[in-house]
């Protein structure tokens, strides 16, 4: 049975789902019609972060460029450039016993590309989601359906995996940003 968070809360996937191993990770949204004259292009970003908050190595940054980390446990199916049609949009794949075990948490930030140029927002973004299933049973764990108008923002925070002792918990943070992904990237490099 599916938890469904809201913003903020949070779940241990260790006791919620014993034995996962794979968790694929599903981001999903629609756009709406709009008369900026161009198309949307929404990128998923996953940072894997080391205690000091900062990616071990610029492997540990999977995006649209680099679709698997270093230690080969994350990795992205790639750029989905419409976010058109029904189901996930992009999907993280997340091998957790391969996860070095320097990363203690990892990121996942959605950007509207060359947002300010196109004078796009996720206010003009619905039905975005993040969720969390078995990759092996194909089985859902928890969602978190943001249901916020971020009419201003153009990046966000959709939520972090963080691994405490043996236990990977995960948590819906939902925080929109007026920024861009090579903001992320300095924050975290």
């Amino acid at each position: 049975m599916t938890i469904n968070l809201k913003k903020g809360e949070g779940i241990n996937l260790s006791k919620q789902a014993p034995g996962l191993k794979k968790a694929g990770i599903g981001l999903g949204w629609d756009v709406n019609s709009t008369d900026t004259g161009d198309q949307y292009d929404l990128d998923v970003s996953v940072f894997m972060l080391g205690a000091n908050g900062k990616i071990p190595g610029e492997k540990y940054f999977v995006f649209y460029n680099n679709l698997e980390s270093a230690d080969g446990a994350v990795m992205s199916s790639g750029d989905s450039r419409t976010g058109k049609g029904t189901g996930d949009d992009e999907t993280i794949r997340i091998d957790l016993e391969k996860v070095e075990s320097s990363i203690q948490e990892i990121v996942f930030i959605v950007t509207i590309f060359q947002a300010e140029a196109r004078r796009q927002n996720f206010g003009q973004v619905r039905n975005s989601l993040i969720r969390i299933y078995d990759e092996e049973t194909d089985t859902e764990i928890t969602r978190y359906e943001l249901d916020e108008d971020f009419s201003r923002e153009t990046a966000l925070e959709m939520g972090r995996l963080s691994k405490v002792g043996n236990e990977w918990q995960f948590k819906a943070v939902g925080q929109g940003y007026n920024s861009d992904l090579e903001s992320f990237v300095a924050q975290y490099a």
